[in-house]
């Protein structure tokens, strides 16, 4: 990292930061795969508006990797170089699509979300007043997040309603 940038931290290690960084990043890596992965094999009622919003998500997920990836190489870190590190260091762990039905496939992915949304606001109080730079990245990187889970529950619950007024 540059010599001014590393000096705008303030009371905390840049390799704090770009290790709590490097497992959201493995997190990231993992998303994307499953949102990729479960828009391949997602089945059932309104399987097509799940494939838009499993790809669009997938794309955001390596959107947010690559920004985390930066950060991290700026503090000094070094990002996780291998793929069989994902599993080790990430936070969320991984959700395989072993059951392709649609509401199953947005059930988890909520759940990864609802992770994600608790792991970024950990960041966000360890780096707030400390590291404003990773501060306003995983600020971005949260809101999108917060929209994920919004959009998925919101298809689940459609999905939901259709299936009562069906049964009537």
């Amino acid at each position: 990292m540059g010599k001014r940038g590393i000096s705008l931290l303030r009371g905390i290690e840049a390799q704090t930061v770009y290790e709590l960084l490097n497992k959201a990043y493995c997190d990231e890596w993992l998303a994307y795969y499953q949102y990729f992965i479960e828009a391949k094999v997602v089945k059932g009622l309104m399987k097509d508006a799940a494939i838009v919003e499993l790809t669009q998500h997938a794309a955001d997920e390596l959107r947010h990797a690559t920004m985390v990836c930066d950060r991290i190489i700026q503090l000094g870190g070094i990002p996780a170089l291998h793929p069989a590190e994902w599993l080790t260091n990430c936070n969320c762990g991984y959700d395989a699509p072993s059951e392709p039905d649609v509401r199953k496939v947005l059930e988890q992915a909520i759940k990864g979300e609802q992770c994600a949304i608790g792991v970024y606001s950990n960041i966000l109080d360890i780096t707030r007043d400390k590291d404003i730079i990773t501060y306003d990245l995983v600020s971005q990187i949260l809101a999108d997040e917060v929209e994920h889970e919004e959009d998925l529950q919101a298809l689940f619950d459609d999905i939901e309603e259709f299936i009562q007024e069906f049964k009537k």
